[in-house]
């Protein structure tokens, strides 16, 4: 594979391209420059939508969400966008999103801001043909170049008219075209049918995590067969509460009170013979123990580049963590919060954002910390598993409607100890735990291996749409 200027070269001379401005086969347009004050996200009259450099999202323009409304007033006729315009975006604080492009495919009144160009084509070259060179490899090379060594990567207006683009004669771009779409065609088609099989290994792993905290996926007639003592949950919450670590906690109320709503007589009713209904402060070692929210008082100015780990709520996945988003605050600091210091099997609970993401801390996190937009739930392992009241936090349909409806906030969803504290816990026997524990396990490396396996044929498709992109303006597609 030759240098980039190696291949520019052998385009110049390739038989029927030649190298030309981007502004000498289309018009680039600036975006809308307002006032924070003259903005609104409230479509009204007299107010025209405008998309920022967020609404172009891989190749497509979302026209229905996140715009805002300016007066018509401050948009020229230049600046109302028209089907066949190209939009992209000329400054981000990533070089990698500098420059994404994407064409507007319908009839659309609206216009973009400033942080947006748009690129208007004229006569003597296919629409298309240009969209697809703005996707290209080449195209992204030439803007990533252009945006080097800047904080905030800009894009100014002649850096755009300034791209040198291969143009073939009219009847070849068409032919280019069509092999482009052919070829893009069928890898989207093989793409969407990823993404479908994606959408139902989602449904299926809900499906798994629901019937094990329903009893259905640990089968009645197998947990009856174990010994001739048949056991019951209810002796698990008899066993008498264990306050040696000697630090009361008190549950805390934050972002007001709220509450969590009662069970339905219809999920009250489907428990398995066996099991009994429980609140997650009954399984700690004491109630007031079992919930506790991380410290107000760590600030985020405190944080540093090493030191002692620090869980985020960005760390907190659905079962797992993200730690390439930790945060660290110097070991002396970190002292100052001892009593907030993570424990393996403590389950941690976003209570912002997107209430209710959990993961079950590991052997490596002893002696982390967390921060306020944190709770996390200590079991007595004698009464609950840890992995088991994780399931029952991510499967169970009636605590995803009770997260729903206590989360509290005017401007975002929230949660605090009190309401976490008092969600219901379908609790199984120890000896049924255990096995619900291992069955899950073993379902969910399954659906990792499979989900695995769908995100490295995304990957390749990917792949190949670039590879197709590159060949097609190396004059080698058709």
């Amino acid at each position: 594979m030759g240098t980039k200027r190696e291949i520019v070269e052998e385009l110049d001379t390739m038989d029927g391209f030649e190298r030309v401005r981007l502004a000498d086969v289309a018009d680039v347009v600036r975006g809308v420059t307002y006032k924070k004050d003259d903005a609104t996200e409230k479509p009204t009259k007299g107010l025209i939508p405008i998309l920022r450099a967020n609404n172009i999202q891989d190749g497509t323009l979302e026209l229905d969400g996140d715009l805002v409304y300016v007066p018509r007033d401050l948009v020229s006729d230049e600046q109302v966008l028209r089907k066949g315009d190209i939009v992209i975006a000329t400054s981000s604080g990533s070089k990698d999103l500098v420059g994404k492009a994407a064409p507007m495919r319908e009839d659309w009144h609206g216009s973009f801001g400033a942080f947006c160009a748009v690129v208007r084509p004229r006569k003597e070259i296919h629409p298309l043909y240009l969209v697809h060179f703005l996707g290209s490899p080449e195209y992204k090379d030439l803007i990533r170049d252009k945006a080097l060594g800047v904080n905030i990567n800009n894009l100014r207006r002649g850096d755009l008219e300034d791209l040198q683009i291969p143009l073939a004669p009219l009847p070849e771009q068409r032919r280019i075209v069509s092999a482009i779409e052919t070829q893009l065609g069928r890898l989207d088609a093989a793409a969407a049918r990823l993404h479908v099989a994606k959408a139902k290994l989602k449904r299926y792993k809900q499906a798994v995590l629901k019937a094990a905290v329903e009893g259905e996926l640990v089968e009645l007639e197998v947990r009856l067969s174990r010994g001739s003592k048949f056991e019951h949950a209810s002796e698990l919450l008899k066993i008498k509460d264990d306050n040696s670590e000697g630090q009361k906690r008190r549950a805390g109320r934050m972002w007001g009170s709220g509450h969590v709503p009662v069970l339905t007589d219809e999920e009250r009713d489907r428990l398995p013979e066996g099991w009994a209904w429980t609140k997650v402060r009954a399984l700690g070692y004491s109630p007031e123990d079992a919930v506790q929210v991380g410290p107000m008082s760590m600030k985020s100015e405190d944080f540093r580049d090493d030191g002692t780990p620090v869980l985020n709520v960005g760390c907190v996945k659905w079962g797992e963590f993200d730690e390439t988003k930790l945060n660290y605050l110097p070991e002396a600091k970190a002292r100052e919060f001892e009593r907030y210091r993570i424990k393996p099997g403590d389950v941690l609970f976003t209570r912002s954002g997107t209430v209710g993401r959990c993961a079950v801390a590991q052997a490596h996190q002893d002696g982390w910390l967390m921060t306020f937009h944190l709770l996390r739930a200590r079991t007595n392992p004698k009464k609950c598993l840890p992995d088991y009241l994780r399931t029952v936090f991510e499967g169970a349909p009636h605590i995803l409607r009770q997260t729903k409806d206590a989360s509290i906030g005017s401007t975002r969803a929230g949660f605090n100890t009190n309401l976490l504290a008092e969600l219901d816990v379908p609790l199984p026997p120890m000896r049924e735990q255990v096995r619900i524990v291992a069955a899950v396990e073993q379902s969910m490396e399954r659906i990792r291996d499979i989900d695995t396996t769908l995100d490295a044929q995304l990957m390749q498709s990917t792949r190949l749409r670039q590879a197709v992109l590159k060949r097609a303006f190396e004059g080698r597609l058709v």
